[in-house]
């Protein structure tokens, strides 16, 4: 008796589909790795610049800001009365995602500036 002609075709389907199901798995996590720091470089940029706008010297900015997002680089400016932080961080630390980077920016009043400008002391 001769086997059935979709003998084999479970297999084959199933070699298929597992390889594709972990690249989506690993799709969606490294989706979700970007927005954990993206989340991350959001808090930091904020953190800085209330930080900054409060008078604290950079170094202390920059500490802060590190602290928050590990392995981020910090742009701090002042113009004008605003204080413009901007961090920037990679996704992971994977070799794959370190690749993808995120970015955030923050800008507050500069309350010295803010002072001087009313005359409060």
């Amino acid at each position: 008796m001769r086997p059935p002609r979709d003998a084999g075709y479970a297999t084959v389907e199933t070699a298929l589909a597992i390889p594709s199901l972990v690249l989506l798995t690993l799709a969606l996590a490294g989706v979700l790795a970007g927005l954990a720091a993206q989340i991350r470089c959001v808090d930091a940029a904020r953190l800085g610049a209330r930080a900054a706008a409060r008078g604290e010297p950079p170094d202390a900015v920059r500490a802060a800001i590190a602290r928050a997002s590990p392995d981020s680089t910090v742009s701090l400016t002042r113009d004008g009365g605003l204080v413009h932080v901007v961090v920037s961080a990679p996704v992971a630390a994977m070799s794959l995602l370190k690749a993808f980077s995120v970015h955030a920016e923050a800008v507050e009043a500069d309350e010295a500036a803010v002072s001087d400008a009313e005359g409060v002391p």
